[in-house]
């Protein structure tokens, strides 16, 4: 990717208040957080700052409010973890809107596929994170969907090698993530398909005609792609739509809520029953 791209600009120390504010206004989990929760994670994410470089493609400008969005956005799945599990990677890059990536792959009988793809976020291995600020700006029209905690949530579990769904676990934890994580996957795609075989023959499943059949679905059909995009989307409910997560799957939420040391639903409770 040729350097003269991107347009590299200095993390300040500080975010400042009205930048805060436009970060969080797209995280309702955070006003239901105990102030002294958000201001840890205002510290986290100035912290981030000053440890990851942002940089603009294709003529982005990245600003103060774009750097502080980003940051938010980041640190909330590492909000008690703190921020080692992003230490294998320093820079995040950012196009004004999907970003296309052409893709080489070889099938089992030997045949080379090549396809171009266009995202609104990609995390690489040992490498950068690449977003879409028009899927990430937190007016953005699309809710209880986060490119950002997806990308690093994608991060967490690479910290091992692949996204494979399975992040750095105790061996404790390690077996019983293992299972719960299979019996929700498997769920989840048996649930896909029973929906695709109920979309009549005359509809193309691929078209927006049969989106009223995968809005039956708890998450985006794409997580049935593998255990790892499993892993990660389910990640972006846990904190953006807690409760809907939690009565699909309730020992799989469980297991997150244990992971990532944060309960978004008990905190929406408490918050609710303060007012």
């Amino acid at each position: 990717m040729p350097l003269r791209w991107f347009k590299r600009a200095e993390a300040p120390d500080l975010i400042d208040d009205a930048d805060w504010a436009f970060a969080i206004h797209g995280l309702p989990l955070v006003a239901t957080l105990p102030r002294a929760a958000q201001d840890r994670l205002r510290a986290l994410c100035e912290q981030f700052l000053r440890e990851k470089t942002i940089s603009g493609a294709r003529g982005f400008q990245v600003t103060a409010t774009v750097r502080a969005t980003i940051a938010a956005q980041a640190c909330l799945p590492v909000l008690s973890l703190g921020l080692a599990g992003y230490r294998d990677f320093v820079e995040i890059v950012v196009y004004p809107a999907q970003f296309k990536v052409s893709r080489r792959n070889t099938d089992e009988a030997g045949v080379v596929h090549e396809t171009e793809d266009w995202l609104a976020g990609e995390a690489m291995e040992g490498g950068p994170v690449v977003l879409s600020w028009e899927d990430v700006a937190p007016d953005r029209d699309d809710t209880g969907t986060n490119v950002v905690v997806h990308e690093f949530i994608h991060k967490l579990d690479m910290l091992d090698g692949q996204a494979d769904g399975i992040p750095p676990l105790p061996q404790a934890l390690r077996d019983a993530w293992e299972n719960t994580l299979d019996a929700a996957y498997d769920a989840f795609c048996d649930q896909l398909d029973a929906v695709e075989r109920a979309i009549p023959r005359h509809i193309d499943p691929e078209s927006e005609a049969a989106d009223a059949w995968y809005r039956s679905l708890v998450l985006d059909p794409y997580a049935a792609t593998d255990p790892g995009e499993f892993f990660a989307v389910s990640g972006e409910l846990f904190f953006f739509a807690p409760a809907a997560l939690q009565q699909a799957f309730p020992a799989w939420y469980a297991l997150l809520s244990r992971f990532f040391r944060q309960d978004p639903l008990a905190a929406q409770d408490a918050a609710m029953h303060q007012t």
